[in-house]
């Protein structure tokens, strides 16, 4: 079996003070070749810690980090096949996006024919190749981010991290980026590693993705899973928008479970792999998983305390009997006519499955 790209096992990192300061505990992972991983978590979750160490800024206080099975521990920044691109790209204001790509090629000693036919070919590749004689302080914010990029990638690492790249974007050209890194990510064909406690950020362009939180890692899957099959309150909270409801275990079949609601009816849902949950639990149920009918149809009666409208879609925030909230998101269509008004008795429902029983 061949080796993981970059392979974590226990790492811990303690920075000593009155008291330790933990930023990092026991951290266990694998990245694979070709896999566009991202870290995501709150600020002070650990995630940045664990790039630095990968990049060798930061050393373990224990624990190993392997890159395809050499170990990495003890090795200098200069020494591993990675490069990062922090959150302020660091350009040369004095050097034009030509000489700033090629730069890092020139401290590694290549010959100026390879030199210019790599920078060529990174300019071709973020499509900057018409501005390759102008300063980086005649370009815009989003064509500064390219050529950071693109100096990056062009002595070819093995790992490309990533630390937060796109927090100074404005929201447009945020998008914008987030599809030419994955589309960088798949013409290339390197590892990249990729920071940020932007949720929408790390579904749009991520193969997988480890959700952290407080040093540790909470869950580990690919966007789908994350989103709809949380392991944990944690990571259902943090991802997205996330209605819990209070529900007793009725029945616990592997997989499924018949959880029973504060009214009184019962609905299957989804438990959580290798769980033996019993009694009380919280089930999740996305805004957009459920729907609001007559009162006597669904499974959790209440009152329509409020509309908002948000263009793309309407979110109906409910006031449930049992002294609960929950909002349902339901997508707009042309000339719609809302079968509701504020302050009508209505209930809530949801399809059998939709719901995600946790772990506290």
């Amino acid at each position: 079996m061949t080796a993981a790209a970059i392979s974590a096992r226990n790492l811990r990192k303690v920075y000593p003070g009155s008291p330790d300061v933990v930023a990092l505990a026991d951290a266990s992972i694998d990245i694979q070749d070709n896999e566009f991983f991202t870290l995501l978590g709150p600020s002070g979750c650990g995630k940045t810690t664990l790039l630095r160490m990968i990049a060798g800024f930061e050393h373990p206080t224990s624990g190993t980090l392997t890159m395809h099975g050499e170990d990495l521990t003890n090795l200098p920044p200069y020494k591993r096949p990675v490069n990062t691109v922090f959150q302020s790209y660091a350009l040369f204001p004095h050097l034009t996006v030509a000489q700033n790509i090629g730069f890092g090629l020139e401290m590694l000693g290549k010959p100026k024919d390879e030199i210019k036919k790599t920078v060529g070919e990174m300019m071709e590749l973020v499509k900057m190749s018409q501005m390759a004689d102008r300063q980086t302080g005649q370009i815009s914010g989003g064509q500064q981010q390219r050529v950071a990029l693109a100096r990056a990638l062009a002595p070819r690492p093995k790992v490309l991290l990533l630390d937060e790249p796109l927090s100074a974007l404005d929201f447009k050209l945020r998008k914008d980026m987030q599809l030419e890194l994955k589309r960088l990510q798949t013409e290339t064909g390197i590892t990249f590693i990729f920071v940020t406690h932007d949720q929408e950020e790390a579904l749009t362009m991520s193969d997988r993705i480890a959700v952290m939180s407080a040093g540790t890692i909470r869950q580990i899957g690919g966007p789908r899973d994350i989103y709809d099959r949380p392991a944990e309150r944690f990571v259902a909270d943090f991802i997205g928008d996330t209605n819990f409801v209070p529900a007793q275990i009725a029945a616990n079949t592997g997989n499924d479970a018949q959880v029973t609601l504060s009214s009184g009816k019962t609905v299957t849902a989804k438990m959580p792999e290798g769980a033996a949950l019993t009694g009380k639990v919280t089930l999740a149920v996305r805004p957009e998983h459920a729907s609001i009918g007559a009162e006597a149809a669904g499974l959790l009666p209440g009152r329509l305390s409020e509309i908002v409208y948000f263009g793309t879609d309407t979110h109906f925030h409910v006031a449930l009997d049992d002294g609960t909230g929950f909002v349902v998101r339901s997508q707009n269509r042309p000339n719609e006519t809302l079968p509701f008004s504020t302050g009508d008795r209505i209930s809530v429902d949801f399809a059998p499955g939709v719901g995600q029983v946790l772990r506290d």
